[in-house]
């Protein structure tokens, strides 16, 4: 992938995902599941640390990975303090940190598992 085009999809992701947390979401629609709200942070998480995986990977940076990782986890804690300093209707929540960060940790594993299979 292009280094551009990479860079445009994290950035893009980001920033969707930035009103998404800081928005009203009523109208999102049901599971079926208690934790309907959780699955939805796992996967968004999931899919921010593989966006911005797939820009490092057009760097020369060494900790690829790490640094997508880290990223993500640090940037979900962000936004749960912003939803409970800035926003009425949403409110900070320890278990949204920990199914983000169950999404970051799942992305790491396909992505060393896709990089091992890749090297094959």
């Amino acid at each position: 992938m292009h280094k551009q085009l990479a860079l445009t999809l994290a950035v893009g992701y980001t920033l969707f995902l930035t009103v998404l947390s800081l928005i009203s979401l009523k109208g999102i629609p049901k599971l079926g599941s208690t934790f309907d709200d959780k699955i939805y942070h796992f996967g968004a998480y999931l899919i921010f640390t593989i966006a911005w995986y797939n820009f490092f990977r057009t760097t020369s940076t060494k900790f690829k990975i790490l640094f997508s990782a880290g990223i993500a986890f640090i940037y979900g804690i962000i936004v749960e303090v912003l939803q409970g300093t800035f926003t009425t209707y949403r409110t900070e929540d320890i278990a949204d940190v920990l199914a983000n960060s169950l999404g970051v940790l799942i992305a790491v594993i396909f992505i060393v598992i896709y990089r091992k299979l890749k090297l094959k």
